[in-house]
C-alpha cells in the first residue's frame, strides 16, 4: 500500500457546531417591527456539521466532534448526520442544555438580510474534553475548525495537532468571530474566509478583486499555506506560497445560499488531502458551491466527485 493510500484511510476530524437551521425568505419587502408573508424551511446545519457531511458524501472517512442537547432535537441532528456517513461517536450529549440553532432572514429576491446563531452549548467542548480524545487528533489525516469553539479549546486542538504534525484547516465562520483566528494564522494549512471575514483578518477594506488578492497574499505571508477568499458573484481569489489566481463565479439561480461556503471548504480539504493541483482544487470547490446554491438542501444529497467533475467550472 502506498504512503498516500495509507494516509487517506485516516479520518478528517471536524470540530464545531451542529445546529437546527431555520431559514425564512420574505415574499414581500421586509418591514421593521412587523411580520410579512414568506416561506420558512427548517433543516440540520452548523458550519462544522455541514463540512463533515460534505466530506462524508465525497467518501472521505470523517469524524464530527460537536455538542448537542440531550433531547429529541439534538438526537435528530446527530441521527441525520450519522445517516450521511459521518462518525458522530465522540460528540457530546449535554443534559439540560440548548441544542444549537441558526436563524436567517432573506429579502424576497436578494441576499441575507440578517442572521442569528445560538452556539452557547459549544462551551461544553472544553480543553479538558478535547485532551481526553487527543488520540483522535493524533490519528487524523487533517483537522478542520469552525470558529464557534471556545478560544482555549481551539488553542488546545492546535497545540495537539501541531505536536502530531496534523494539518489544520479553518473556517472563520462569521465576520463577528473572524478576529479570533488572527493569532493562529501561522498554524493553518488552509483558511477560507469570505470577503468580510478576510477584511477582519487582514485589517483592510476589500472592495475589488485586486484587494482580495492582496489580502490572500497577506494571509500567506503570515503563515497560511493556502488562502481562499470568496467574493460572492465576483468569484473566488486564492493564493499559496507558489501561485495565486481568480476563478469567476458562474451565474446561477440561487435557491438557498446557506451551506455553499461549507461545501467549498470541504471540497478544498478533499482536494488537498488527495494532492490535487491547487487550480483544480479551487475549481472543484467553486463547482461545489455553485451546485449547493442551486439546491434547496443545505448539503446536497447527491454530492459526489463525479457530480463535481460533470459540472466543473472552467
Amino acid at each position: 500500500m502506498s504512503d498516500l493510500s495509507s494516509m487517506l484511510e485516516k479520518p478528517i476530524l471536524v470540530f464545531g457546531g451542529a445546529a437546527l437551521d431555520a431559514k425564512a425568505r420574505a415574499i414581500e419587502p421586509l418591514v421593521h417591527g412587523s411580520s410579512v408573508p414568506g416561506q420558512i424551511r427548517v433543516s440540520v446545519g452548523g458550519v462544522a456539521r455541514n463540512i463533515a457531511e460534505c466530506l462524508a458524501r465525497l467518501e472521505v472517512p470523517t469524524i464530527l466532534f460537536t455538542a448537542v442537547g440531550d433531547d429529541s432535537l439534538g438526537e435528530y441532528i446527530l441521527e441525520r448526520t450519522a445517516h450521511s456517513g459521518v462518525d458522530i461517536s465522540p460528540s457530546l450529549r449535554v443534559p439540560a442544555a440548548r441544542t444549537s440553532a441558526y436563524l436567517a432572514m432573506f429579502e424576497p429576491e436578494g441576499p441575507i438580510a440578517w442572521a442569528m446563531d445560538d452556539m452557547g452549548i459549544l462551551a461544553h467542548l472544553t480543553p479538558e474534553v478535547v485532551s481526553l480524545q487527543r488520540h483522535l487528533i493524533e490519528g487524523a489525516r487533517a483537522v478542520v475548525l469552525d470558529n464557534n469553539l471556545p478560544l482555549e479549546t481551539m488553542e488546545r486542538i492546535i497545540q495537539i495537532a501541531r505536536e502530531a504534525k496534523v494539518p489544520i484547516c479553518a473556517d472563520p465562520t462569521s465576520r463577528y468571530l473572524a478576529s479570533r483566528f488572527v493569532p493562529f494564522l501561522p498554524y493553518f494549512n488552509f483558511i477560507a474566509p469570505n470577503q468580510q471575514e478576510a477584511g477582519v483578518l487582514c485589517d483592510c477594506e476589500i472592495q475589488s478583486e485586486d484587494d482580495a488578492l492582496k489580502a490572500a497574499q497577506q494571509l500567506v505571508r503570515r503563515g497560511v499555506r493556502m488562502a481562499l477568499i470568496t467574493m460572492g458573484d465576483m468569484g473566488v481569489i486564492y493564493a499559496t506560497t507558489n501561485e495565486s489566481g481568480h476563478i469567476r463565479a458562474p451565474a446561477v439561480d440561487i435557491l438557498d445560499p446557506t451551506g455553499a461556503s461549507d461545501a467549498m471548504t470541504a471540497t478544498v480539504v478533499y482536494a488537498l488531502i488527495h494532492e490535487f493541483p491547487v487550480d483544480e482544487a479551487v475549481r472543484l470547490a467553486v463547482t461545489a458551491a455553485m451546485l449547493t446554491l442551486t439546491s434547496q438542501d443545505t448539503v446536497r444529497n447527491d454530492l459526489s466527485l463525479e457530480l463535481l467533475y460533470d459540472s466543473l467550472v472552467v
